[in-house]
């Protein structure tokens, strides 16, 4: 029926005239789109159409007809007619698709193909954004291009959803990826692009591990995290305790966690970006308490100077987390084989309103808490003397010292006088020696005796009124005080000078060659 149709509209006259011709225009599509390959034919007059066909030049240099590609159904669609026009429709345009038209006729006279073709020339849109890494704040503009000259409308999306302006202030929360694609063929899209917005960190936060009671002596750890990009590094996290360094690192582990360890901490995180002004941002505080049973248990007693009848207070202290919460007094007793402790009270404080003889001993303290307990050193508590005897001791102390010292004084003056007496004495013995040495003309030694009569034994006591008695008396008497003791002694004085000059010497005349005088004294008791 199609074959009638060509040969009649062939035979009106005026619907073809003039000679063989075929015009093309040239063609940009993107890909993805559907494009019309305008064409426009003629033939002489007096032929009648017969077939009409179009075909793709090959890589080879072959022409292939369009029924023979690879391609899916209704890919390609004639839409001209038998009166000049046989454009052709492309539709989901590939890039296979790209090359060299050819239309081609024939009639009842003959076979006629142009010698020149349609180009079709397929492009894709391309996204570019710029910078495609940004910071926080930077200004960011989308472009895309296609390559084709047509303008098209281009709509933006950033991960499906649409963008309605192509420059914007980058946010943290604009990274992503964007393409474009043709307002009302969506579908005809580019390829996605990234942005990455670069941001100082955020939400910085420290966390401990357990989250629960920490108690003395578990493992701790603590972990500092954040949002940033790009993300910190290791040594871009520093733990703080209290104001004061710690440690760098984003996690901090302590094996054996102590009460010292106790305190305000923060972590603070830096990736080089800076946010307001500062490239290091903190974290919020957070408090580490450390739980565990009493320690340092102490006592200790007020007033320290304990006298009979007065009042005694033993207060007990400790360090704890959770704080104490028992308080338990005891009192060692030891009895013959044994050795115990007996309680004696309870409450931080002990009071003993009169103190006396069988309060003395020792006292320990037992402190309890949720956790555990602990004992006190053992605390010595004894009564001292009363105060009227501690100040007379204190006089008798006083008085003693000052009897020492008035002793020592008065040796030390009884020295210094006997000092002034053998000085003397030996000075008017020197002033002798020297009057007697000039005397003599060459003195070289003299010797002196003493003789010391001492005195005889005291007569006998008799009855004076018997003559035969007083005569014998007296005649013992006269026997005894005759007899004497004689001491000698003997001093050899050496001449101060032998050079010296000889004097006349009055009592020692015809003795010039005596170089040595005895002398004696003889002490006889009456």
């Amino acid at each position: 029926m199609g074959g009638w149709i060509l040969i009649i509209l062939g035979l009106i006259p005026g619907v073809w005239s003039g000679s063989w011709d075929v015009t093309y225009e040239n063609q940009c599509a993107l890909k993805g789109t559907s494009v019309n390959l305008k064409c426009k034919y003629d033939y002489p007059y007096g032929h009648i159409l017969t077939w009409i066909g179009w075909s793709k030049l090959s890589d080879g240099g072959s022409l292939i007809p369009l029924s023979d590609l690879p391609s899916p159904p209704n890919h390609f669609t004639y839409t001209g007619n038998y009166r000049g026009d046989c454009s052709l429709m492309v539709n989901n345009v590939q890039s296979s698709d790209q090359g060299a038209y050819y239309f081609s006729f024939s009639t009842t006279l003959g076979r006629w193909r142009s010698n020149k073709h349609a180009l079709l020339s397929v492009k894709e849109l391309t996204a570019v954004v710029q910078p495609y890494t940004a910071r926080e704040g930077d200004t960011v503009m989308l472009t895309c291009r296609s390559g084709c000259p047509e303008p098209t409308d281009i709509v933006w999306f950033k991960e499906r959803q649409r963008v309605w302006s192509s420059v914007f202030q980058a946010r943290r929360q604009d990274a992503g990826s964007y393409y474009c694609a043709i307002l009302g063929q969506e579908t005809v899209r580019s390829a996605s692009v990234a942005l990455s917005v670069h941001y100082a960190p955020t939400d910085v936060k420290l966390s401990v591990s357990p989250s629960g009671d920490i108690v003395r002596g578990s493992m701790v750890t603590l972990t500092c995290s954040s949002e940033a990009n790009p993300p910190v590094a290791q040594s871009g996290y520093h733990l703080y305790k209290d104001g004061e360094y710690v440690s760098s690192g984003q996690s901090h582990v302590t094996l054996d966690i102590q009460p010292r360890h106790r305190g305000q901490y923060h972590c603070q995180a830096w990736n080089n970006i800076s946010w307001r002004g500062s490239d290091r941002i903190n974290s919020s505080e957070i408090n580490l308490d450390v739980q565990y049973y009493p320690m340092n248990v102490s006592v200790s007693v007020n007033p320290e100077h304990i006298v009979e009848g007065g009042s005694v207070n033993l207060t007990c202290s400790s360090e704890a987390n959770p704080a104490a919460d028992s308080y338990t007094w005891y009192k060692r007793t030891e009895t013959i084989g044994s050795n115990t402790l007996i309680h004696v009270g309870s409450g931080q404080v002990l009071s003993l309103p009169s103190m006396e003889s069988s309060h003395g001993g020792l006292y320990v303290c037992n402190v309890r808490n949720s956790l555990g307990e602990g004992n006190s050193t053992e605390v010595v508590l004894a009564m001292e003397a009363s105060q009227h005897g501690t100040q007379s001791l204190s006089v008798l102390a006083g008085i003693g010292l000052f009897l020492v010292v008035i002793l020592i004084a008065a040796l030390l003056l009884f020295r210094m006088k006997q000092k002034y007496e053998a000085d003397k004495n030996q000075t008017k013995l020197d002033v002798r020696l020297n009057g007697r040495a000039s005397n003599s003309e060459e003195p070289q030694d003299a010797v002196y005796s003493n003789i010391h009569i001492l005195p005889s034994s005291p007569p006998p006591i008799s009855n004076p009124y018997s003559p035969s008695a007083s005569h014998r008396d007296l005649q013992k008497n006269t026997s005894r005080s005759s007899e004497v003791e004689i001491i000698y002694s003997t001093v050899t004085i050496k001449p101060s000078n032998r050079n010296a000059p000889n004097h006349k010497k009055s009592w020692s005349k015809g003795k010039e060659d005596d170089i040595s005088v005895i002398y004696s004294s003889v002490v006889k008791s009456s």
